[in-house]
């Protein structure tokens, strides 16, 4: 190790100094009310935390080199991700920044300031101050102008010319930027997020500006499974992916509720409890951020983590990448300068097995093997002598091990080649961490327009500006005002206020949720036509009553006799479904394309609209028609006495290609064939391979069935 111990007392006593500057920095900037200082403390320390030790040692290695790559974690309601997110604030050594920088610039690192602040510098003279690292939380609703920065609109008419207003991305980097339920953060939002955060740079180039600033601070990101799915995309851009959802014994469980009355009641006996061990992990931080430069991983160990990325089938390069990052901060946090076994158990626990594609494969666990044998009575143990004899021997032995220091990698694998996890405790937490994630998929479905919605960004107007945005109009105006009002008052006009352009003119970008629209076109004809509509019916008020929140609509169309109707519109109300479905058609000929011809024409309405995103066919029938969509429709040649009868299989053909109009107009068919027959004759699945769509054979479904597979086909239709 480069650090001798002399070394470390003076790094040690520079942060504890540090520490103190910083705190008496922030004390003097704050004003007006501080809800940390008025209540001691405004969140519990990361050491009393019962249990989570696998998310408090990511949290520790993410401090320990901020540019691993990220922590995500995933749990319920109540798991204290936030706390723990929060926690480690205080275990992040404060930082020395240059005076004046809106990017926390270091000052041993002046390749990496942002543009302007080297001639300041030269003019100035540089002045550094130590403060607490950054704490940046990015709210749900921010936009793209806060987050990345924009035109300062009161300096740029100050000085006539553009002045750039830094964003959260500025004020993180160096520290910590939290994003609280990333699942429910908006999807381009994110993506811009993890993009700058993987490049390391922020890039800004627009509304006449164009800079770039470092960004590296350490990403922690938390999201609940079960308030919306998370993109896997955006987990796999994130280094270590855990869950919180641990199961407590009664005394962990006890304990917690103990730590947590105390410290609503008295915070600060809580906090002094802790202050020991906060200030003993604070200070291996620093440690390891200097012993870390000198960390060493050799060959063989590599090629060990890239194996069992390869057993696990993780998909792409980025687990060992990550693994590698991992294996070294967990050295560097233990004092060492070589990677050893401990480092590369720990960084496939934490980086790959999240990643690993096998867990859904993994066999259950097998009995634990029974205890060792007892230990020979005393008269059978070796004579004393005979062990001092052999002892010399062994230290020869680690004398040439020393001296060798071959690469240590675990005698075992996590994976077997087969994929299957052997260790039975790792395997548990592996299935913990898999089932917790959740399902992947699109956070929501939007709708973008310049109508209605919420506002996310603005951009500039094609056509007619239908919302202006205010904001973006006066900063695109700001560096022109100095010009035009001289050029106006030349002319001899009155001083305006503001001059304003057409070309400066923006207009909103607007975004609203968007529900769902499922239409269930039911086959009313022949015997069974009773018990199809009744199903469809239960199956059309189990949807609606379980879609209020997701903003669903529901439709039903019947076919029979010769033609199909909209029994009851797209609709949401329930009392309005039960008076339209309490009338049930049925009986007649079975007018299947001209059933599946009206839903795709109501589909086609809905989406027009502008309130409904997705749409989805579920077809009721056996699949077989007898009535040609030109008699549906009326069509002269079509309804005379003498006119041609169809054939079976133009009648097919017919319908195959309705149902290949209805994708191409991305709609979504769920075909149920109902036929009643031992073996279906396969007609109902040729439509729903012809839309490229889902097919069930359910020839007694009731109610429950079919709500089942409409709401599971929905649900891949919405994640998708």
């Amino acid at each position: 190790m480069n650090v001798n111990k002399s070394q470390v007392t003076r790094l040690v006593g520079r942060v504890r100094a540090s520490s103190a500057e910083a705190e008496a920095e922030t004390s003097e900037e704050k004003t007006g009310f501080d809800f940390s200082r008025s209540t001691g403390r405004s969140f519990l320390p990361l050491a009393k935390v019962i249990d989570q030790e696998a998310i408090k040692t990511a949290l520790l290695l993410g401090a320990v080199d901020t540019e691993i790559g990220g922590v995500a974690i995933s749990g319920r309601r109540g798991t204290c991700k936030s706390v723990m997110a929060r926690g480690l604030h205080d275990l992040v050594p404060p930082i020395e920044v240059v005076e004046g920088s809106w990017t926390n610039a270091d000052p041993e690192r002046p390749d990496e300031w942002e543009d302007g602040l080297q001639d300041k510098i030269d003019k100035e003279g540089m002045k550094t101050l130590v403060k607490k690292a950054p704490f940046i939380q990015v709210p749900l609703g921010i936009t793209e102008d806060r987050l990345v920065g924009t035109v300062d609109m009161e300096a740029s008419i100050e000085t006539g010319k553009t002045v750039f207003q830094p964003g959260l991305l500025a004020e993180a980097h160096r520290g910590i930027l939290y994003v609280d339920e990333i699942n429910l953060l908006d999807e381009g939002i994110a993506n811009l997020l993890l993009t700058v955060l993987s490049d390391g740079v922020n890039v800004v180039e627009r509304e006449g500006i164009s800079i770039s600033h470092p960004c590296r601070p350490l990403l922690i990101a938390t999201y609940n499974p079960d308030e919306g799915p998370i993109r896997q995309h955006l987990l796999d851009r994130i280094t270590m992916t855990l869950s919180s959802d641990v199961p407590l014994t009664l005394e962990d469980r006890v304990d917690v509720v103990d730590i947590a009355t105390r410290f609503a009641d008295y915070s600060d006996e809580v906090i002094q409890e802790t202050d020991e061990e906060t200030e003993s992990a604070r200070t291996q931080v620093v440690l390891a951020r200097e012993w870390l430069k000198d960390v060493q991983i050799g060959e063989k160990q590599v090629k060990y983590l890239v194996d069992e990325a390869v057993r696990g089938q993780t998909q792409g390069q980025r687990a060992e990448l990550f693994a590698i990052r991992v294996a070294k901060a967990h050295c560097a946090l233990n004092g060492r300068d070589r990677v050893e076994e401990e480092d590369l158990r720990k960084a496939v626990e934490l980086a790959i097995i999240p990643r690993a594609t096998v867990l859904d494969n993994q066999p259950p666990p097998e009995e634990q093997p029974p205890p060792p044998p007892p230990p020979p009575p005393q008269d059978e143990m070796p004579p004393e002598d005979q062990e001092e004899e052999d002892e010399p021997e062994d230290e020869e032995d680690d004398d040439e091990e020393e001296e060798q220091e071959p690469d240590q990698i675990p005698e075992e694998f996590v994976f077997d080649p087969e994929g299957v996890i052997m260790d039975p405790s790792v395997l548990m937490f592996a299935n913990q961490q898999k089932n917790s994630q959740g399902k992947s998929g699109r956070a929501k479905n939007l709708i973008f327009s310049q109508d209605r919605g919420r506002y996310i960004k603005p951009m500039i107007p094609k056509g007619e500006v239908k919302r202006l945005a205010v904001d973006a109009t006066l900063r695109t105006a700001a560096p022109y005002q100095k010009p035009r009002r001289e050029r106006d008052i030349a002319k001899g006009n009155k001083e305006k206020p503001v001059y304003v352009d057409k070309s400066d003119m923006r207009s909103k970008k607007l975004a609203r949720k968007a529900g769902a629209l499922v239409i269930f076109v039911v086959d009313a004809s022949g015997s069974m036509a009773l018990n199809r509509m009744s199903s469809a019916k239960g199956a059309a008020m189990k949807l609606l009553t379980e879609s209020y929140q997701s903003r669903d609509q529901v439709s039903i169309i019947p076919f029979y006799g010769e033609e199909a109707e909209v029994l009851l519109p797209p609709s949401k109300s329930i009392a309005m479904a039960k008076r339209r479905l309490d009338k049930l058609p049925c009986g007649g000929g079975s007018p299947l394309c001209h059933g599946l011809s009206l839903a795709a024409r109501v589909g086609i309405n809905a989406m027009s609209s502008g309130d409904v995103g997705r749409v989805m066919v579920v077809c009721i029938t056996d699949g077989r028609a007898n009535v040609s969509l030109a008699k549906s429709l009326r069509e002269p040649d079509a309804i005379k006495e003498d006119a041609p009868k169809p054939s079976s299989e133009e009648l097919k053909n017919e319908v195959l290609d309705i149902a290949k109009k209805i994708n191409a107009q991305g709609m979504q068919l769920l075909v149920i064939d109902s036929e009643n027959k031992f073996v279906s004759t396969g007609v109902a699945e040729e439509i729903a391979n012809a839309a490229s769509g889902k097919y069930y054979y359910l020839p007694n479904a009731g109610e429950g069935e079919i709500a089942a597979a409409a709401a599971g086909a929905l649900n891949d239709l919405k994640n998708g």
